[in-house]
């Protein structure tokens, strides 16, 4: 399909740009064995990830998505995340195919770019900035950049404020149903990655404008 030209794009992290399970996983089995903990693998941790590391925290202590953990547990084990994920930010981490092309050629093009994330500014800009992505952005709002993060659509319009667009004549490129979600309350039109974090769930349920398999997909699809 074909889309409306926008005229600024939004790309999240996680899932979309770059693969962080890896440094993610490491860091999670490294904070269970300190705290005397199972260890829970990168395959739970893949389905764990994409709202942000307080939430991957309680994942990995309760086994389960939804719960929560004993609140001494938690305060005891998120402190030890930060630590370790703070000198394990990209160690293991990289871009998916097609990424860096795909950025090259919409900035060539002259599309102003934004990235928007749930994960914290601190781990956010070293790891864009480490895999040599960070100058292709105007703007990278984190999950603690403003009071709520996505799926609220906050972040969203926030961007398209900075940048002088209209909501509907902005895109977001994402991989989960908060991008999702987050795009439709903004008034975004919304493209997905097939490859990304979705909590184990097929993207294209949650109708997107378009899913793609590789990012060099992308430019094909605007106008």
């Amino acid at each position: 399909m074909s889309l409306n030209k926008p005229e600024m794009i939004l790309f999240d992290v996680d899932g979309t740009l770059v693969d962080s399970v890896p440094d993610l996983a490491w860091c999670v089995d490294r904070m269970m064995e300190r705290l005397e903990l199972p260890t829970r693998g990168e395959e739970k941790v893949r389905n764990w990830v994409g709202n942000g590391v307080e939430a991957l925290v309680r994942r990995a202590l309760t086994d389960q998505m939804d719960s929560k953990p004993d609140a001494a547990l938690y305060a005891r084990a998120y402190p030890v995340f930060l630590e370790l994920y703070a000198d394990n930010t990209s160690k293991r981490s990289y871009l998916y195919p097609g990424v860096r092309k795909a950025l090259e050629t919409l900035s060539k093009i002259g599309y102003p770019l934004g990235s928007v994330t749930n994960k914290a500014e601190q781990f956010t800009l070293p790891l864009l900035e480490q895999l040599g992505i960070r100058d292709h952005f105007r703007i990278v709002i984190s999950g603690d950049t403003l009071p709520r993060k996505k799926p609220d659509p906050l972040p969203l319009l926030h961007a398209a404020e900075f940048f002088g667009v209209q909501p509907q004549n902005a895109l977001m490129i994402g991989d989960s149903v908060s991008d999702v979600k987050a795009a439709r309350a903004a008034g975004f039109q919304i493209v997905c990655m097939s490859y990304g974090y979705n909590h184990g769930e097929d993207i294209c349920d949650s109708s997107p404008d378009a899913v793609i398999d590789t990012m060099t997909k992308l430019p094909r699809l605007l106008p």
